[in-house]
């Protein structure tokens, strides 16, 4: 009996490492789906969208003529701010993201969380720690961003901001 159970939990174990195998390989793989929780993704998405843009110099000449084309910009330069909200496991949490926009480039960004569980403060804070790395200096129709510093959820909540800040600074 001691070895068909013994059996039986390494079974269960490699079920196990597979499926967490599995679930990690979907995560990475931006689909644009996220993670139940912030807790498993440590990678900042900062490291991923210079190497994607620096592998091919064209896409990023192709992602600035449609920027360029005409010499008009869609949306009015200015600052503007609007309110996002997302989803975690324990609440609801929500984020106020101000920018400003130029020849519709993305030139400053600030978020203000006010998170109401302790583990989505930190996650907050790492995401407002490393989001102008990845948006400042891009068209605001090419940002939609899935993971920052290692927060997940976050980005759902910034994600729903730009849509609103582009709708109110559309020319």
């Amino acid at each position: 009996m001691p070895r068909t159970s013994r059996t039986i939990r390494a079974g269960a174990a490699v079920a196990g490492v597979a499926g967490i195998i599995a679930v990690a390989g979907c995560s990475a793989a931006g689909t644009g789906l996220t993670a139940e929780t912030d807790a498993a993704d440590t990678t900042p998405s900062a490291d991923a969208t210079p190497s994607t843009d620096s592998g091919s110099t064209d896409s990023g000449s192709t992602d600035l003529g449609p920027a360029d084309t005409g010499s008009s910009s869609t949306y009015v330069d200015g600052s503007y701010s609007a309110e996002g909200s997302y989803q975690t496991p324990e609440s609801i949490e929500a984020i106020s993201v101000t920018v400003t926009l130029e020849n519709d480039v993305l030139t400053a960004v600030q978020v203000v969380g006010d998170p109401s569980a302790r583990e989505s403060e930190e996650y907050q804070s790492r995401f407002i720690g490393g989001i102008a790395d990845v948006v400042v200096g891009e068209d605001i129709d090419t940002i939609s961003v899935s993971r920052v510093a290692g927060s997940s959820l976050t980005s759902g909540g910034f994600n729903q901001a730009i849509e609103e800040i582009k709708a109110e600074a559309a020319a």
